[in-house]
């Protein structure tokens, strides 16, 4: 097979000859990406078992009704498939099992996406029926069994969620076999994110699978092992037990498995290369390209200090330093609001501080070339708000909160699932989009949805308010984006605490943790982090707090040094980087900013190709860390490396990965002096970092020669 590329993760046009009586049907296939041959074939062989209509019995979703199993219910249904071409070699299978009655339809869309070797599926129900259907529980959207030809362990690698934390997003192990023979995996509040990670892999005898859960909201996934090489993988919506009435329809979480061979460098950068391709959102066909952003809530009290001019003021102080920011951030407090920022539900933009709205400011920056980012919080309701006083049908309130969230008992959940509640809610912000030039919406949530759901569902409906507000929340979102072709969306839930799939199709964490500035947490996080999403952000700070290293220097509260620090700038250099700079301040040393904004310009398109730890994990502050980012097309390259204030290590030498071993390359050291080495020299002894003070931080470029 031939294959032209200029990006690993694009989906280039290319000459490719696929010899005929190809089991897996790749006749119609015109598209290049990662996957080699072996890893489609284990994606094809586990479809045509699991999802092609061949096998109903071996469908990958699982539930009870009426107190029978559906293993025993659906190969007895009428059955019917429908297949569409979606193009870029990716086909939509429509399963269908109806009841006979007319009773219950189960429905299972499903895309095989070829040239990834992934498959995904979403689990729909529907009453048909004229009276209530029996009790439908236990749903498992995912509900399968994965072989190993030799008997041994399954090691399961997933991650630590966004929890405001140093090690947010701290990778964890757990082998799966007769010692430890059942694990379980959940998060917590119903943030899909929140404490533990929507996404894990599974590995065996070099080969395995990538997992995502597509549900934001109350999720939990279980592994079992059996008989020495086996082991079941059920997953979905943690709690299910409803009845279903005439004609109503809901939907179970999507799922998504990617096939790979290999080591596990080969498993995340296929997973990498995928959700580049095929899942970070687009406008005109392009994904956001890292970027600088900017706001003042570190200055001006979040926004309740904020007005007109000082907005303006700050936008043009980039522009004075020449400092190339792509969108104004104006975050939480803009709106009517008695002094405190969290008194939310009243979205109407505060006349006394914008008395021409947000106009004057959206179009000032687009003057000088910089679009505009306004915080919402729409589901968190106060109950002196205009939502809560006007329309209290449409917040529902908890019961039993835990005693550590008993502060949530004075706000509401704005009911996503009431279809009032929700239209009004998207007439009205897309109404302000319009009016006032936004170019990018940021949802924020503050709050522990699943108690609210929970208390709202009867005995014989559990589960619905949840699946309701799911639903509700991605068809708000979607609906926004239709009316708003070039909007982009930011999420956000007290950082980054509701980023599953589906959220992530459709939006940006362009803060991906509220534990922000510290460099060692900021460190940990992009090693974790870029695992499973390529495209992350965080804020960024002049210079660190004085006092030691534990300490989070989260918030405004104390004044920057006048000396820029370059360590802590590159702790935080990922995608998006959020810059809370007080450009008021004008003994700042700009000079050495504008030369590190330029050296982030410079490497930050290498943050969404492949990504390499060259070293473990390690959340002390001895630690001497590093990590690669990798194109092999385009043969270029960054290295990060990290000397912490208590490291003994001075030197390290760091084996590369993915180069040409015959290859030359030019290997820059972004605070000074050039070298060139072979792939050879550099994936076999490696590449010297030397750093000599505590705290350090070492940025090297590198560049296949012609």
């Amino acid at each position: 097979m031939i294959r032209t590329m200029p990006s690993r993760c694009g989906l280039a046009k290319l000459a490719l000859i696929v010899a005929a009586g190809m089991a897996w049907g790749l006749l119609d296939l015109a598209w290049a990406a990662p996957g080699d041959d072996a890893e489609r074939a284990l994606a094809d062989a586990w479809f045509q078992r699991h999802l092609s209509g061949k096998e109903p019995g071996n469908l990958p979703v699982s539930f009870v009704y009426g107190g029978k199993e559906s293993a025993s219910l659906l190969p007895e249904w009428k059955f019917s498939r429908k297949e569409k071409k979606l193009g870029e070699g990716r086909t939509q299978i429509e399963l269908t099992f109806q009841e006979p009655g007319p009773g219950l339809e189960v429905r299972v869309v499903t895309v095989r996406d070829v040239p990834f070797a992934t498959v995904e599926w979403t689990p729909c129900f529907k009453n048909n029926g004229k009276k209530d259907s029996p009790i439908l529980k236990d749903v498992r959207a995912l509900d399968a069994r994965f072989n190993r030809p030799n008997p041994g362990p399954f090691t399961l690698d997933y991650a630590k969620g966004s929890d405001t934390a140093a090690d947010s997003f701290e990778p964890r192990r757990q082998e799966i076999d007769g010692k430890k023979p059942e694990f379980r995996l959940h998060n917590y509040g119903g943030r899909a994110s929140y404490r533990t990670w929507p996404y894990w892999r599974v590995s065996w005898d070099g080969a395995g699978a990538v997992f995502a859960l597509g549900w934001p909201g109350q999720w939990s996934a279980d592994f079992r092992a059996s008989g020495g090489n086996s082991l079941r993988i059920t997953a979905g919506q943690e709690l299910t037990h409803f009845k279903l009435l005439p004609g109503e329809q809901v939907r179970a979480p999507l799922v998504a498995v990617l096939f790979w061979k290999g080591d596990r460098f080969r498993a995340h950068n296929q997973w990498r290369c995928w959700m580049v391709a095929r899942n970070l959102p687009r406008v005109d066909g392009k994904i956001l390209e890292p970027l600088l952003v900017a706001n003042s809530s570190h200055q001006y009290n979040e926004m309740l200090n904020a007005n007109e001019q000082n907005q303006i003021e700050m936008i043009n102080r980039y522009a004075e330093e020449k400092l190339p920011l792509r969108y104004w951030w104006m975050d939480a407090g803009w709106y009517v609001n008695d002094g405190k920022w969290v008194n939310t539900g009243t979205w109407e933009i505060d006349r006394k501080r914008f008395p021409n709205g947000f106009r004057p400011i959206t179009g000032h920056g687009r003057s000088k070339g910089v679009r505009s980012i306004v915080w919402f919080e729409p589901e968190r309701v106060t109950t002196n708000s205009w939502l809560f006083t006007k329309h209290p049908e449409w917040c529902l309130a908890a019961a039993d909160l835990p005693l550590s969230l008993a502060y949530q008992g004075e706000w509401r959940l704005l009911d996503l699932g009431n279809d009032e509640a929700r239209n009004w809610l998207v007439n009205h912000v897309d109404g302000m989009i319009k009016k006032e030039g936004i170019d990018l919406y940021r949802q924020d949530f503050n709050m522990d949805p699943v108690f609210f759901w929970r208390a709202n569902d009867a005995p014989d409906r559990q589960g619905i308010r949840e699946i309701r507000h799911v639903t509700g929340y991605l068809s708000y979102w979607d609906e926004l984006l239709r009316r708003n072709p070039g909007l982009r969306i930011d999420s956000c839930a007290s950082g980054g605490r509701r980023n599953d799939l589906e959220t992530m199709r459709r939006s940006l964490p362009l803060l991906r943790d509220d534990y922000i500035f510290e460099p060692s947490g900021q460190q940990n996080h992009t090693y974790g982090l870029s695992f499973w999403l390529p495209f992350h952000g965080t804020g960024t700070r002049f210079s660190n707090k004085s006092g030691g290293p534990n300490q989070s220097v989260e918030g405004g509260a104390f004044a920057e040094k006048t000396k820029f620090d370059p360590y802590l700038f590159r702790s935080q250099m990922v995608p998006c980087l959020n810059a809370c700079w007080d450009l008021r301040r004008k003994d700042f040393d700009y000079d050495e900013l504008r030369k590190a904004v330029a050296q982030f310009e410079r490497v930050s398109p290498s943050f969404l190709d492949d990504y390499y730890p060259l070293t473990p994990y390690n959340s002390g502050h001895d630690a001497f860390m590093a990590w690669q980012y990798h194109s092999p097309e385009e043969g270029r390259g960054v290295v990060q490396a990290f000397r912490r204030e208590e490291s003994p290590v001075v030197s390290a030498k760091f084996k590369l990965h993915g180069l040409e071993a015959a290859a030359k390359y030019e290997v820059e050291n972004l605070d000074g002096g050039k070298q060139t080495m072979t792939g050879r020299e550099l994936m076999e002894e490696g590449l010297e970092v030397v750093l000599k003070t505590q705290p350090s931080a070492a940025l090297f470029a590198y560049q296949r020669l012609p």
